[in-house]
């Protein structure tokens, strides 16, 4: 078992409840992965927060790991996709719920990802809109953080920010109930935002220092291609069945040889070069003839 470091949210607080828009770029590409990862094997996690994503320590300290799998659900059973449903209480926490969790809606991968969204601006702006929000009860505290979601434009959320941050919440809003994303076209988003600052990817997060980034310097986080399925059996908790393939994946390092690794910068180099004159990356296009009657 791997020893973890602090919580996004707690390096957040200690780095005065923000984060730099380089640092919340190289994390939104790790992020995706992490919850790519978690859909593939079948499971959605649905409370994706701060919280719940932790670095490693040492040399591992640039690395994410996601955490915390009590509320997650197979959305894959032998029938199939899930069922739509409505009338569904709220899983979650109420600041980074989509919106169709705060409407009562089943939860599938869209709502993970929209979440995501909001961490992302989240640790960039220092809080959400809706945040705050003062009632006599839960229920018309949540019923407020809704209605203000609702009438939050990705535009007006992202505003002083790459506008591939608004890209991102418009592509997770307008997917379908059983969509699968397209995780490669959200990574190039962020990437793309992260070109066109002038970044360099070298992780040096908030909180890494200099002497760990010379010991362990890594591109992304490779997964395994042989890591076990996840068991079926029904005696097992969420967190066990989640838990066990994931640690596996970090558990092996990362080694690339030079001539890899420059083959790789090499070639990251150049589809750089050929997207230099895009203005935007397109969203895929998402299939709008499914069951017009359902509301997505």
């Amino acid at each position: 078992m791997d020893l973890l470091g602090p919580s996004l949210e707690e390096l957040f607080n200690k780095n005065q409840r923000k984060l730099s828009l380089k640092s919340v770029l190289m994390l939104a590409d790790q992020l995706v992965q992490r919850i790519e990862y978690m859909h593939s094997k079948q499971f959605i996690h649905r409370d994706i927060k701060p919280d719940n994503f932790l670095v490693g320590v040492g040399s591992k300290s640039s690395r994410l790991y996601i955490v915390d799998f009590g509320l997650a659900k197979r959305y894959i059973s032998k029938e199939g996709h899930i069922p739509f449903k409505e009338g569904k209480s709220l899983t979650g926490t109420a600041r980074y719920a989509s919106i169709n969790t705060h409407v009562g809606l089943e939860q599938s991968r869209r709502d993970d990802l929209e979440s995501l969204g909001y961490v992302l601006m989240y640790l960039l702006r220092g809080q959400l809109p809706w945040q705050n929000m003062k009632a006599s009860n839960q229920k018309e505290k949540y019923q407020k953080i809704m209605e203000k979601k609702q009438e939050t434009t990705p535009e007006q959320l992202c505003k002083g920010f790459p506008y591939e941050l608004t890209q991102y919440l418009q592509y997770c809003r307008n997917l379908k109930f059983e969509d699968k994303p397209d995780y490669h076209y959200i990574r190039n988003l962020f990437k793309e935002a992260f070109r066109k600052q002038g970044f360099e990817w070298d992780y040096k997060f908030e909180w890494i220092k200099d002497e760990i980034i010379k010991e362990e310097k890594f591109i992304g986080v490779a997964i395994p291609q042989k890591t076990a399925d996840i068991p079926t059996t029904t005696k097992q908790s969420n967190f066990q069945t989640i838990r066990a393939p994931l640690l596996m994946q970090y558990q092996q390092k990362i080694t690339q040889q030079p001539s890899q690794e420059k083959k790789r910068n090499s070639s990251y180099s150049k589809n750089n070069n050929q997207n230099k004159q895009m203005t935007g990356l397109l969203a895929p296009k998402i299939n709008t003839n499914k069951d017009r009657n359902r509301k997505y």
